[in-house]
């Protein structure tokens, strides 16, 4: 199984504690292809359905269902954990996305 950088995966994050994001749920692998093709772990982004709008929140549309991306909610995760991979986002999230992690975490 390939799993790329801003793919859309299925990730089962149970068991969580705490405010961790929980059930099985979509994610957005955002480890670069380097660290998905070489290590057993990768990096992910919970998506929920439901948000306030908070600035680490990016708001994606696939498959006419909208979501958030919650870069608040980031780990790492055993690939042993996904259970399907669906699309990537587009090249539109991917900027939004690069730029509320640029922000959020390296500015």
């Amino acid at each position: 199984m390939e799993i790329n950088q801003y793919d859309i995966v299925l990730v089962n994050l149970d068991p969580t504690i705490g405010s961790e994001m929980k059930k099985t749920r979509p994610c957005v692998v955002v480890s670069p292809n380097e660290m998905n093709k070489h290590l057993r772990t990768i990096v992910i982004a919970p998506i929920t359905s439901s948000s306030k709008s908070y600035p680490t929140r990016v708001m994606i549309k696939h498959i006419d269902t909208k979501g958030w991306v919650a870069l608040d909610q980031i780990r790492t995760i055993d690939k042993e954990r996904i259970i399907k991979i669906f699309t990537a986002l587009k090249n539109s999230e991917i900027g939004k996305l690069k730029a509320v992690l640029r922000e959020t975490y390296v500015d």
